[in-house]
């Protein structure tokens, strides 16, 4: 299955604002909580860091919620 492509228009977006942009969750505020209760993989490595950024390529794995791919728009 391809992943879903999500387009910023930035340099980088967080990790954070990545979970809203892609509709995971529905607040910024929603974020540690969802981090602390999923394992989330960013190219391969395991990563529960809000902050963490995310650069057009990356590659952002959730078991049960899909693969993303992050690219400009």
């Amino acid at each position: 299955m391809l992943p879903i492509e999500i387009r910023v228009q930035t340099e980088f977006i967080t990790l954070g604002q990545f979970l809203k942009l892609a509709d995971i969750i529905q607040s910024g505020g929603m974020a540690k909580w969802f981090l602390g209760e999923n394992s989330i993989f960013i190219n391969g490595v395991q990563d529960q860091r809000r902050g963490r950024k995310l650069y057009p390529g990356d590659k952002v794995s959730i078991p049960t919620f899909g693969d993303f791919l992050i690219i400009n728009s």
